[in-house]
């Protein structure tokens, strides 16, 4: 607990020198903070099958990186840009559909909120409605089945914005991709989950 409150102190810039040093501590600390998120975004990209070893690539690519880390992004960006650059490679190498552009027309920005929600959305969330639906095991499995059968690139974005709360500028920077581009790809991927909620709902 004291090496973690120790590092909490640090700003980036004296944290990224640590790990560059080769600090076993700091090195412990940014796994600790960054390992989950940066497995999420892997899983969302390339499936469940490959994360972990995603993953490990991003962490050896990044330390091997760090001499050379500018600070441009913050460290937490700077992981997740390398973890879904190394997602979208082994998506090529497994000879599935990459293309972070391909199915979308962009649309105004004046139709999305700063969340990337459309504002004329005809389907709305209840604010109550997660906790409610997860209570139902049936739904959920479901939900979960229509997640992984959403396109790369729509997963990703749904798992950033949604479950990792991260913001639209942030989730563009990580996967490259323009803020109409991922708005597009977020609220097709909120949609399709709309509509098996609702499928169930009426069956």
């Amino acid at each position: 607990m004291e090496k973690v409150a120790k590092h909490e102190q640090l700003d980036e810039k004296a944290l990224i020198a640590k790990l560059i040093e080769g600090d076993a501590a700091a090195f412990d600390y940014v796994v600790g903070r960054y390992h989950s998120i940066m497995l999420s975004v892997a899983r969302a990209i390339i499936g469940e099958a490959f994360a972990d070893e995603v993953v490990q690539e991003a962490w050896v690519s990044a330390i091997k990186a760090l001499p050379r880390f500018e600070g441009r992004a913050s460290l937490k960006t700077w992981l997740l840009q390398i973890t879904s650059n190394g997602a979208k490679t082994r998506l090529r190498r497994e000879s599935r559909q990459l293309s972070l552009d391909d199915g979308w027309q962009a649309e105004p920005d004046e139709k999305f909120d700063k969340r990337g929600h459309r504002i004329d959305d005809v389907l709305p969330w209840n604010m109550e409605t997660p906790d409610a639906l997860l209570e139902n095991d049936q739904l959920r499995q479901v939900i979960e089945n229509t997640f992984q059968k959403l396109p790369p690139h729509q997963r990703a974005v749904l798992t950033m914005a949604d479950i990792e709360g991260l913001e639209m500028t942030e989730i563009c920077n990580i996967l490259d991709i323009s803020s109409s581009n991922a708005r597009v790809l977020l609220h097709r991927a909120r949609t399709t989950l709309h509509h098996s909620i609702e499928k169930y709902q009426e069956s």
